[in-house]
């Protein structure tokens, strides 16, 4: 895990140091746009805190960093009131509310690829069977069945996966 703090302020490297210390992880510090437009195409980061200063001070550059920083939580912070407990929390909370979005955002796939599987199934084995009830020529009967056959087969492997796959997003 690794953060970038943006900012001009006297100090800037003492609160990397603690917010290091603290999270465990790589903390560095750009003091202006330049910095961390190089800082953020050389690596990727996890958040990237902002001086609120400097985000008011030049809005363009604070786009531009934002826009760089793909996929990094962005935290505007005024490091000026804020000492490093705060911003310490501040990061926590915002990494803590990442991963409940991502858990949440795995469960939504889980089920969604498991509901399609489940209607691409379901069809086949309905196409199936309405085509075995009627008038088939006996080689095409033999055919359909297999299918039914294998497509009952690949239901019942998927729905146990995909269980265990549900239960261990939960």
């Amino acid at each position: 895990m690794s953060i970038l703090m943006v900012t001009g302020i006297e100090g800037a490297r003492s609160c990397a140091a603690a917010v290091a210390a603290q999270l465990g992880t790589d903390v560095e510090v750009a003091e202006g746009r330049k910095t961390a437009m190089a800082a953020l195409r050389s690596k990727e980061f996890d958040a990237v805190l902002m001086d609120e200063t400097l985000a008011e001070c030049d809005p363009a550059g604070a786009e531009a960093i934002w826009a760089r920083a793909g996929l990094a939580i962005p935290l505007q912070i005024n490091f000026a009131l804020s000492g490093a407990a705060r911003l310490i929390r501040e990061i926590r909370a915002a990494l803590h509310r990442r991963e409940r979005e991502q858990a949440l955002a795995r469960r939504a796939a889980v089920v969604a690829i498991e509901s399609e599987m489940k209607t691409t199934i379901a069809g086949l084995l309905l196409h199936s069977q309405l085509a075995l009830s009627g008038e088939v020529p006996a080689p095409v009967a033999d055919k359909l069945r297999v299918v039914a056959d294998l497509a009952g087969t690949l239901r019942q492997q998927l729905s146990a996966p995909l269980r265990t796959s549900r239960e261990t997003v939960r």
